[in-house]
């Protein structure tokens, strides 16, 4: 055999491959391979986005808001300064919300609920678990807030341990369009329906600040025929406690006590819809995290108004925080007037759930993707961030650009390799130490805000007639005394 022949053959083969690739690499697509594997877990898309995809990918709209000074109106004789496209942050829309944080910290009056609403980049109380940290830090508070029946990332949760049997069924909006029953504002409803072995959730409180205990845990359910139903909770509880469905939305105080754990066992009560547990001190700030894994935003408008406030009127939100991006950017596209067009009416749809509640809509981050064999900003991060933008100002709400906040362009690449790092290696999720960076971001633009708020507040001119309650402070309705 002659080696040499089909060694120098071997050698023009891969010297012509080579010489090929240089010559037709500026007709190859530039954005090549993902740096590495998606997490599979995380790969979870609602239909709502493929659909508004298909439907209106192709539609274009003229930008008349980037040359726009955005100019506010006065609410309350407060009026934050007139802004420009670039640096809204719309501070303004919050000035309902700030009053609220200004009774709580100057007379310890009321308290404020915060629901925010995220993808996987808020799985497993990620970023909110210190983002609540915060708040209750300087407002007061104690306790998780809201938690489901079962959770698909309850194992990755460090701020409460979630253990639930097998034998729950889950209806989720990402991938129910018709529920046999009406979701939570969790996006969620869970049934019992396994009347052979008893089905049950269990919570225990970990050292996470300001939720070392499980404050007053409240069960949440829905109406339902069934009125045999009762939970029992730990294993001291011999009696248990009726359930009863009557009302489109009920809750159950499980016990008046502070807990280390809880365990609840579920007998006969199938065809109760269940949504969860809320553990608070009913005292200064609370934040529910209600993330899932693929959401875009979009199934957010598809909640029944008439539980969404029977919710509201339990729980009564101030403001509604909406985190989402990573789960549009996978599509290609560059053009994000559908998503624009569509968040705009979901935030409307909100408004009308929770009547009176602020909004804050927070931005993508930046991720990265390869390029010519090099991790640089993937090319739909600033077009999606601009249409975020875009519906935040359309939609009157208040704006936090993330990606600019993070260090805008090539800043994702600057986390990862960070050391230690502050992201994972998919350039597209934060870890626990990038998390609560994140957290600190959106926490000290608020807390920015708020201090304005103060002393625009202090210069305002008073009105012609002053009523006694200037603003009403409501009872937390789940823990009236």
């Amino acid at each position: 055999m002659n080696t040499s022949k089909y060694f120098i053959q071997a050698l023009l083969v891969v010297v012509f491959s080579t010489l090929s690739f240089i010559v037709f690499k500026e007709f190859l697509p530039k954005k090549i391979f993902p740096e590495s594997t998606v997490n599979s877990k995380n790969v979870v898309v609602d239909s709502l986005l493929l659909e508004a995809i298909a439907e209106e990918g192709t539609i274009k709209e003229k930008d008349t808001l980037s040359n726009t000074i955005i100019d506010f109106k006065v609410v309350n004789g407060i009026k934050f300064p007139d802004e420009t496209f670039d640096e809204y942050q719309g501070n303004q829309y919050l000035v309902t919300f700030f009053e609220k944080l200004y009774q709580l910290e100057t007379k310890k009056q009321g308290n404020v609920r915060i629901a925010y609403f995220g993808d996987s980049m808020t799985d497993g109380d990620l970023i909110v678990k210190d983002f609540r940290t915060y708040l209750q830090e300087r407002f007061g508070g104690q306790g998780v807030g809201f938690v489901n029946i079962t959770s698909e990332s309850a194992s990755s949760r460090s701020s409460l341990t979630h253990e639930f049997s097998g034998n729950w069924k889950t209806q989720s909006y990402l991938k129910v369009k018709n529920p046999s029953r009406a979701f939570g504002v969790n996006g969620h409803v869970f049934f019992a329906n396994d009347t052979s072995n008893v089905a049950w959730v269990k919570y225990k409180a970990t050292k996470t600040k300001f939720a070392t205990e499980l404050h007053r845990p409240t069960l949440f359910y829905g109406s339902s025929s069934n009125k045999s139903g009762k939970v029992f909770c730990n294993a001291s509880d011999t009696i248990g406690k009726k359930l009863v469905p009557n009302n489109i939305l009920n809750t159950l105080t499980l016990t008046d006590a502070n807990l280390k754990s809880l365990k609840v066992n579920f007998s006969k009560a199938d065809s109760i819809p269940f949504y969860g547990v809320n553990f608070d001190d009913g005292k200064g700030i609370h934040v529910d995290n209600f993330s899932n894994r693929g959401n875009s935003g979009l199934p957010l408008g598809t909640f029944d108004k008439s539980i969404m406030k029977a919710f509201h009127a339990k729980l009564d939100y101030d403001l509604i925080v909406l985190q989402y991006g990573a789960n549009v950017l996978n599509y290609g596209t560059l053009d994000y007037t559908w998503y624009e067009k569509r968040m705009t009416k979901v935030v409307q749809h909100l408004k009308e759930c929770f009547p009176g509640v602020s909004i804050l809509i927070i931005s993508t981050a930046d991720k990265s993707s390869k390029y010519d064999l090099e991790m640089k900003t993937d090319s739909a991060v600033i077009p999606l961030n601009k249409a975020q933008k875009r519906y935040a100002i359309k939609s009157e709400s208040s704006f936090v650009n993330l990606y600019s906040l993070m260090g805008g362009d090539g800043s994702m690449v600057q986390w990862v390799e960070a050391v230690p790092a502050k992201a994972n290696k998919d350039y597209t999720h934060f870890n626990h130490r990038g998390a609560k960076e994140v957290a600190n971001i959106i926490y000290s633009q608020i807390n920015q805000g708020y201090e304005t708020y103060k002393n625009l507040r202090k210069k305002r001119k008073p009105p012609v007639s002053v009523k006694k309650e200037a603003v009403i402070i409501k009872n937390d309705s789940i823990h009236e005394e």
